[in-house]
């Protein structure tokens, strides 16, 4: 995007010194910035370059504003003189992004942004699509790096939010060397669970490291672990622990895992919001269990619960709840041992079909492929419908079709508009 600065050189000031624009010299006895008041006057002056007390020109200023055009934060930039007071004013960038940390080894929130606010006066927490602060941001995070002995390539990219399907931050990626979890260190973990709980960490870390969610990940992992060997009340604590550990292969990130065990309970009843009970039966059904094999398998506790949970998000959806959010309040009864759960379901805005796409198919399959698909634009959406159109299609062609190939579907909502675009897609089977 090319920014053009527009310069106003006031009347006053020509008048004044009856020179050449770029040739007149004057020290201003009070220099001001209006049109962004989230930055402070002593920000904008350190990032133009200007000096207070300093003689300066025209083209001095054309300079000053150049400089602050070329950050990407700001659209337009004016200037006047008049009476001894430099004004500038200046109109921001109607698209400035957020900073997101993909795999760096750094701390997000107000200590690095303050950081960076340090090295770059003009970062207030926003940024350009392109621009030179962007590039500025991406060369002091490998300077940060470098100062905990870390040699890293980082790279800046638009980060794209899947369900607004729009840029909504500028994503700063480690791409060399690789960033990997590092060694998990295990407190508090009984001795007859020391194996188990050290395959968990085994697996946990072969998951990507992730700035924002490592933790987040860890915690859930060794969580839904103990859930399901009936600790539910089970308390992890998730921190990283110290300096990572970096050489030409890999930064390797460690972490202190800390767990409260505390009593183990069987599974109770599943209250919804209508105060109707989900019963076992129900559960399994929703996961295919069948009643005959119950006896021979064992149920885990935490995932009956998860099973639960995906029935009741699964119903919600049916009906175009798309964002529907289902919250297990548990209620510990410690003299039986015993754990019941109440659900609390966010039902959130009703979502409707929008456009429907077929991809990678032939004209003839594309229109009959169109003319089985039964939910009109318009209509209350429901992923369940998905299903059924792919997997009850019966013995026509289009079922045996559907039967011999990979069927995929992608769906696109617009959390705006709480529209579901749907793209259906056939491969050959392997």
């Amino acid at each position: 995007m090319l920014r053009t600065p527009i310069l106003l050189l006031s009347a006053s000031l020509l008048l004044c010194f009856g020179l050449p624009a770029d040739a007149q010299s004057f020290t201003p006895k009070s220099i001001q910035f209006k049109g962004v008041p989230e930055y402070s006057d002593q920000d904008l002056m350190a990032a133009a370059g200007i000096e207070k007390g300093k003689a300066i020109t025209a083209a001095d200023i054309n300079g000053e504003l150049q400089r602050l055009l070329d950050s990407g934060l700001f659209a337009h930039a004016t200037f006047a003189y008049s009476g001894g007071n430099l004004v500038f004013t200046i109109e921001p960038s109607p698209e400035l992004y957020s900073l997101r940390l993909d795999n760096l080894p750094l701390t997000p929130g107000k200590e690095l942004d303050d950081a960076l606010h340090r090295h770059l006066p003009l970062y207030h927490g926003q940024l350009p699509f392109d621009g030179g602060l962007t590039e500025q941001v991406r060369q002091t995070l490998e300077e940060m790096l470098a100062a905990k002995g870390i040699k890293a390539t980082v790279a800046a990219l638009p980060f794209t939010d899947q369900k607004q399907v729009k840029v909504t931050a500028i994503n700063f990626v480690v791409t060399a060397p690789p960033v990997r979890m590092g060694e998990i260190h295990l407190e508090g973990v009984s001795p007859e669970m020391q194996a188990k709980v050290k395959a968990v960490a085994d697996r946990a870390r072969k998951i990507n490291y992730n700035t924002e969610n490592a933790v987040n990940n860890i915690e859930h992992a060794f969580t839904a672990f103990y859930a399901d060997e009936g600790y539910a009340a089970a308390i992890v604590h998730v921190e990283q622990a110290g300096n990572s550990v970096a050489d030409s292969e890999a930064i390797e990130i460690p972490f202190n895992v800390t767990v409260m065990q505390g009593q183990h309970y069987t599974l109770g009843a599943i209250h919804l919001p209508s105060g109707e009970l989900l019963t076992v039966a129900e559960i399994n059904n929703a996961a295919g269990v069948k009643s005959n094999a119950l006896e021979k398998m064992s149920i885990k506790q935490g995932v009956t619960l998860r099973t639960a949970l995906q029935y009741v998000s699964g119903e919600c959806k049916s009906k175009g709840y798309m964002d529907c959010a289902v919250t297990p309040h548990p209620e510990y009864d410690d003299a039986n041992s015993i754990v019941n759960y109440k659900f609390e379901v966010q039902t959130g805005p009703i979502y409707t079909m929008g456009k429907l796409t077929i991809e990678n198919t032939a004209d003839d399959l594309r229109a009959a492929m169109l003319a089985a698909w039964k939910l009109p634009l318009g209509a209350v959406f429901s992923e369940k419908a998905l299903h059924d159109y792919y997997y009850n299609q019966g013995n026509t062609p289009l079922g045996r079709t559907f039967a011999s190939a990979k069927c995929t579907y992608k769906l696109a909502t617009n959390i705006e508009t709480h529209i579901v675009d749907v793209s259906l897609r056939l491969e050959r089977m392997q």
